[in-house]
């Protein structure tokens, strides 16, 4: 694989913008980082957890 792509090690589908990672597994994880989906998706940088934004999900204008 070359230099620079990685392979998301877990695909979670959320209904949610935002979504807190915490590598799961308990101490075994990494340091919670909560991380905000601006297209469809974004991938954890200490994991490589990829979070999916569901079909018509996040798309509310409210706070």
């Amino acid at each position: 694989m070359p230099d620079g792509i990685t392979t998301p090690t877990e695909i979670i589908h959320v209904n949610e913008r935002t979504v807190a990672c915490d590598g799961g597994g308990g101490a075994l994880g990494h340091p919670r980082v909560y991380l905000r989906i601006a297209g469809r998706q974004v991938e954890c940088p200490y994991c490589s957890r990829l979070y999916v934004l569901n079909a018509g999900a996040g798309d509310s204008h409210g706070h």
